[in-house]
């Protein structure tokens, strides 16, 4: 079993309301915790089976591991809360490849970083909890701040990460291509990761935005990205799932007009409860993009556009806000205005994209990738949630040991919104500090529950 003891005493001194930093320092850790792993042994468990086929509930594992080393420039957290991410279920499912090479390769560079090269992987790229111990180095963070951590990690010896952290060839994606993640009782993390936490949410809330509200903010509202300005139309794929709800958040905070594609009208109405008026039900109008495995249908585009003409008084969208990938992506290109954007990040319907380059390159649009978002964006990002501009989306949550059935969730889309997890945290509804500002902001914090 998990040091429990101690992490009783932790939990006790993380709860009393008068508690000082010299208080949380003053506790002993302890020598282990419990962590949602994947191990290296179960890479080929899957092998032959289609990704939609894959489960899991088969390969997730909830272990005991020792607390690891504490390093220079690093903090350790104790998560209070966590959430899925699509780079959980690829952890999970060990695509597009399993995670391990990543941890081999990063346990090479230095003997710091082969703590990380492991025979499990601690997943996880979301946390909200409290600082335990900080390593040398750290003067900006103690013991007991309350914070939010985003994923970014990056070494920062390299001249070509210092314009965008992004572009840093060490740069690495905490809890995917890291070991120590946040699905976790404990984490470690680069104190440059740490943000502080919104005083209106509880943990579970609080843990929710941190990637996806970072990555919307990058891929849309960024100069790295789209750089939506007021009054542009943004299609919005997915726009009531995890990344899509904040990309709807940021383009009605930003004056734009998001028209927003969904999968149900429970979803459709979860997007007009955010203000949103053009939206498009994907499968009530029953939009067939592709013929077969290998044939799209620019039939299918064109209808696709004519709607979105219908629903924004006869315009074409300036950015499209793509993450679905192999599925939408043809057409995203084709209803993309002349000279306008295709801002694109991840694949979760597939990698391998296909698109009629002539509605590219004769209408001069451009396709811009992006990952994640620097530290200043994904700070500018949290500064949003701290003041109550932009809101979680967490529509539900499960306990740590049943981290496996919130994933097969987020696999099998049956989610909407974010899918959190409690880590520390022995209920909801814990760890809010400032309730008046909570009460101003209480229908959109719960507006996907």
């Amino acid at each position: 079993m998990p040091d429990s003891h101690a992490l009783s005493e932790l939990l006790a001194a993380i709860s009393a309301p008068d508690r000082t930093p010299e208080d949380i320092a003053a506790l002993p850790l302890p020598e282990s915790f419990r962590a949602v792993t994947v191990h290296r042994e179960d890479t080929e468990m899957f092998r032959g089976m289609t990704g939609a086929d894959k489960d899991p509930r088969k390969s997730l594992r909830v272990d005991e591991v020792p607390v690891p080393e504490l390093g220079p420039g690093e903090a350790l957290v104790a998560v209070m809360a966590s959430s899925v991410n699509y780079n959980t279920v690829w952890s999970s499912i060990f695509e597009p490849l399993p995670t391990f090479g990543f941890l081999e390769r990063y346990g090479r560079t230095s003997p710091l970083a082969k703590r990380h090269d492991l025979p499990y992987h601690i997943l996880g790229s979301d946390l909200a909890g409290v600082v335990l111990r900080t390593g040398p180095g750290v003067n900006a963070w103690k013991p007991g701040d309350e914070v939010v951590a985003h994923c970014l990690s990056v070494e920062l010896e390299s001249p070509d990460g210092h314009d965008d952290t992004m572009l840093d060839p060490a740069q690495r994606i905490w809890g995917f291509e890291t070991n120590f993640g946040g699905l976790a009782e404990i984490a470690l993390v680069k104190a440059n990761q740490l943000m502080p936490k919104a005083a209106h949410l509880t943990w579970e809330e609080a843990a929710a935005p941190g990637l996806v509200n970072s990555t919307a903010y990058r891929q849309l509202v960024s100069r790295n990205g789209a750089g939506m300005k007021q009054g542009d139309n943004v299609l919005i794929w997915g726009a009531s799932g995890g990344l899509g709800s904040y990309a709807t958040q940021l383009a009605l905070a930003g004056g734009a007009n998001p028209v927003c594609v969904v999968s149900s009208r429970r979803k459709a109405e979860v997007c007009r409860a955010m203000g949103a008026e053009a939206i498009i039900d994907r499968s009530a109008e029953d939009y067939r993009f592709w013929t077969d495995q290998h044939t799209q249908n620019p039939r299918e585009w064109k209808r696709f556009g004519a709607r979105i003409r219908e629903l924004t008084g006869g315009e074409d969208v300036d950015i499209v806000f793509e993450h679905p990938g192999r599925d939408t992506f043809g057409a995203s290109v084709y209803v993309t205005r002349r000279g306008g954007t295709i801002v694109t990040c991840a694949s979760t319907s597939g990698y391998r994209h296909e698109f009629d380059n002539r509605y590219l390159w004769m209408h001069l649009k451009r396709i811009i990738g992006t990952h994640f978002a620097n530290y200043r964006e994904a700070w500018e990002a949290n500064r949003l949630i701290v003041k109550g501009r932009i809101h979680p989306t967490l529509s539900c949550t499960y306990p740590l040991a049943d981290t496996a059935l919130a994933v097969q969730d987020v696999h099998s889309n049956v989610h909407q919104g974010k899918v959190g997890v409690l880590c520390l945290a022995p209920a909801e509804g814990l760890g809010v500090r400032d309730e008046e500002t909570r009460a101003k902001h209480i229908d959109a914090i719960n507006r996907f529950r």
